[in-house]
């Protein structure tokens, strides 16, 4: 089994042709740039790589350093550079009204929001038509649960273990990752409980999760049953029977785990919990920021593919394509909730932002991104699972359209996650070779591949060609 990596190439990977040529940089010499860094920028905004990228400029699914290197960016910003970098229907639409009008607040009307506002909940179920347009994610799941538990004048809010709903004092309860916990007294009133993971968790099987590839676990499921789902809602259960009061704020979930590493739930798990959630009179909350705006291919939002309709949906990252703006979109009848007093956001709906909004929707459409996203999704998903057969330390690949997720292990029967040291190796290779990509999991175990949703399969090729030759490399040193 550990010899199965061996391949018959080990040159390096070519990387796909592309026309376009960067302006000469003319900014600060490298070194310069890391002496204000030091200096003038918070340390809490930490760097990749040994020696971090010092990036020019952008076109499409291609990044270019200063010095004019090119590489194929598989983590889009951070899940946010949904239609490709400096996408010129984006540009020409933001380059136009910046000659008009920036910014006036929402206390006069202005054209852009109310177009927008009719464009982005035409793409939503039609209970969910009223929009209160913020700057990030972190300011709409924080809104969220405001609204839900003005709304239900309750105060506890569930979420999963493994979440990541932001950093602010609020969001920072429903995040539940370690790393992102400071220690002062935040998030009261959110209970978290045990993340239905069917790779790493203790259910699991080979049917479990919507996604062209399962886990390698084994399961005698037959059809349209889950043992697996069955033990994580009889877990969810527990928690509201013995943590929470008898009623409810809410639930709050994102349909794929982002942060975490593209982890997928069971088929079922959500609609189930929804169920239990609304019997205590809570409203469900789906967290789209990362899955939104036809990332999973199959659906434009990811709580489609659970076949559910939330109270609430939060959006960020991909709704602008870098621009700074999020969403919160839910029913009237929540919204009145927020209206009883005032909640005012400056910022928030401004023409600039809604003018790039629009063009970021009209650019999806138009560049048939959401089939882009399945089709070149699925196959790079295939060609992932390929190198996970062949390499004992890919545990686990999985996801949906352009939402993946690769999750190392030290080898197939333990589980335990890959050394930090060992997967910053493999990705520092493929960094080397032209390839970015990112890292999540609890223990940074997980390589993250969330690439603008522009990306073709020969840069698919690539990619996998690369990541090929890093594990490649990391055996021949094991050994």
């Amino acid at each position: 089994r550990q010899q199965k990596w061996k391949s018959s190439f080990s040159q390096q990977a070519k990387m796909p042709p592309c026309d376009f040529v960067p302006e000469k940089y003319k900014s600060y010499p490298y070194e310069r740039v890391q002496e204000i860094r030091e200096e003038n920028v918070s340390p809490s905004l930490r760097l990749y790589y040994k020696k971090p990228l010092l990036l020019h400029q952008g076109y499409m699914q291609w990044l270019f350093d200063y010095e004019g290197k090119r590489y194929l960016d598989l983590f889009a910003g951070i899940v946010t550079v949904s239609v490709g970098h400096c996408h010129p229907k984006v540009t020409m639409a933001t380059q136009k009204q910046l000659t008009r009008l920036w910014h006036t607040t929402n206390i006069y009307m202005h054209p852009s929001i109310h177009e927008y506002a009719e464009k982005l909940t035409s793409l939503l179920p039609d209970s969910l038509k009223v929009v209160y347009i913020t700057n990030s994610g972190s300011e709409a799941n924080d809104l969220a649960m405001l609204m839900a538990r003005l709304h239900t004048r309750n105060f506890d809010i569930i979420c999963l273990r493994g979440a990541y709903h932001g950093g602010s004092a609020y969001t920072m309860g429903p995040t539940s990752i370690g790393l992102y916990k400071h220690g002062v007294a935040n998030g009261f009133g959110c209970i978290t409980t045990m993340l239905p993971d069917v790779f790493r968790g203790p259910w699991g099987g080979s049917h479990c999760r919507d996604s062209p590839v399962q886990t390698v676990r084994k399961c005698s499921c037959s059809g349209g049953v889950c043992q697996a789902n069955d033990q994580y809602i009889e877990q969810f259960k527990d928690t509201l029977n013995t943590s929470v009061p008898k009623t409810i704020a809410g639930f709050i979930a994102e349909p794929i785990q982002g942060v975490n590493g593209a982890v997928q739930y069971p088929r079922g798990f959500l609609k189930e919990a929804y169920r239990l959630v609304r019997e205590r009179g809570g409203v469900c909350i789906a967290d789209e920021v990362q899955t939104g705006f036809g990332r999973t291919g199959s659906h434009f939002w990811g709580f489609q593919t659970h076949d559910v309709i939330p109270d609430i949906v939060t959006m960020a990252k991909g709704i602008g394509n870098g621009f700074p703006m999020g969403a919160v979109v839910t029913t009237k009848e929540i919204a009145s909730a927020l209206a009883q007093n005032l909640h005012f956001n400056t910022f928030g709906g401004n023409p600039l932002a809604c003018v790039v909004g629009a063009a970021v929707l009209d650019a999806i459409e138009e560049d048939g991104l959401q089939k882009n996203s399945e089709d070149v999704g699925t196959y790079m998903l295939l060609k992932l699972a390929e190198l996970r057969d062949k390499f004992e330390i890919v545990g686990d690949v999985r996801g949906k359209g352009l939402m993946i997720g690769v999750e190392m292990v030290t080898d197939k029967d333990s589980c335990q996650p890959l050394p930090a040291e060992e997967i910053s190796q493999i990705w520092e290779d493929c960094k080397d070779m032209g390839v970015l990509i990112g890292r999540g999991g609890l223990y940074s175990q997980t390589f993250r591949i969330k690439p603008p949703m522009c990306i073709t399969k020969k840069d698919v090729d690539f990619a996998v060609e690369v990541f090929h030759t890093a594990l490649q490399r990391h055996m021949e040193r094991a050994a």
